[in-house]
């Protein structure tokens, strides 16, 4: 498949404002495809299906891939190209309009009232990013197994450990295990990025690391801690949450759980932000 020829039959140009960057080394596919570790059992739901390069891989090896893209343009390339697969829907529509787990669910009906597992795949636009990836790790039921590429700076953001740490990386990092499995060059693609490019892998964790009724009130803490970076983590908590904790409260709070309060955001584990929202529960909650 040549995506160049397919773009140009179509007379369709890559669209900046979408942030389009097809994909075109086919080695690279296949990796990626692999990465997937896709089995007979697996949906897979791919964000931004563009021509079809990548989707043809995954069909070869998943139970069926909904490829999903956002240009209405591209829709009649992709049923062209992928006409010889069954086990392919093609949809129209924004990522983060819809329900990722919908799309998948009733595509083929799992044993009883349990949903197959299912798995996302997909070449992001840069710019959204983040976005997505919080969008399709808080979906229910969430994916088994996020296989993304991504600018190679988020990457390295995604799998940062502490010392290095930012609301990326915790937010990805509370739902799953993510690596950083392989770079790509700008010239793998059309039109070529300014920047390199990495593949990410997910695996996502079964269930959050804590409760349901206490994930809301560990994202507000993680956000407060990191509305002021370079500020001591006492002062950016209390700043970042307002008037409901002082200063002189979040030192003790910290101080009590064994976590210096003059540290800061980016030095914290997933599982220190848990001892700290833990912390100032009480708190937070009067």
């Amino acid at each position: 498949m040549q995506v160049r020829k397919l773009l140009r039959q179509r007379d369709v140009r890559p669209d900046k404002a979408l942030g389009q960057n097809f994909l075109l080394d086919p080695t690279i596919l296949e990796r990626i495809a692999e990465a997937a570790d896709l089995g007979s059992d697996n949906l897979v739901l791919e964000i931004g299906a563009g021509t079809g390069a990548l989707t043809t891989f995954l069909a070869r090896d998943a139970r069926h891939v909904v490829a999903l893209e956002i240009d209405q343009r591209l829709i009649p390339i992709l049923e062209t190209e992928l006409a010889g697969f069954d086990n392919v829907s093609v949809i129209q529509g924004d990522i983060l309009a819809l329900d990722p787990a919908a799309l998948v669910r009733g595509v083929v009906p799992g044993p009883g009232e349990s949903p197959l597992p299912y798995q996302v795949v997909g070449n992001l636009p840069y710019y959204i990013t983040s976005a997505i990836l919080r969008h399709v790790l808080e979906a229910d039921p969430r994916p088994g197994r996020i296989v993304v590429t991504v600018q190679r700076e988020v990457a390295q953001r995604i799998v940062a450990e502490p010392g290095h740490m930012s609301v990326l990386a915790v937010s990805v990092q509370f739902h799953g295990d993510p690596e950083l499995l392989f770079s790509i060059k700008p010239g793998s693609f059309y039109p070529s990025p300014d920047v390199d490019s990495a593949v990410v892998r997910i695996d996502v964790h079964p269930s959050p690391p804590v409760p349901d009724d206490e994930v809301d009130a560990f994202f507000t803490v993680v956000r407060a801690g990191f509305s002021q970076r370079r500020k001591q983590l006492h002062n950016s908590l209390s700043a970042g949450l307002g008037e409901r904790i002082s200063k002189h409260e979040a030192a003790e709070g910290l101080e009590e759980v064994g976590i210096d309060p003059r540290r800061r955001a980016q030095s914290l584990s997933v599982e220190e932000w848990i001892t700290v929202t833990r912390a100032l529960r009480d708190i937070l909650q009067s």
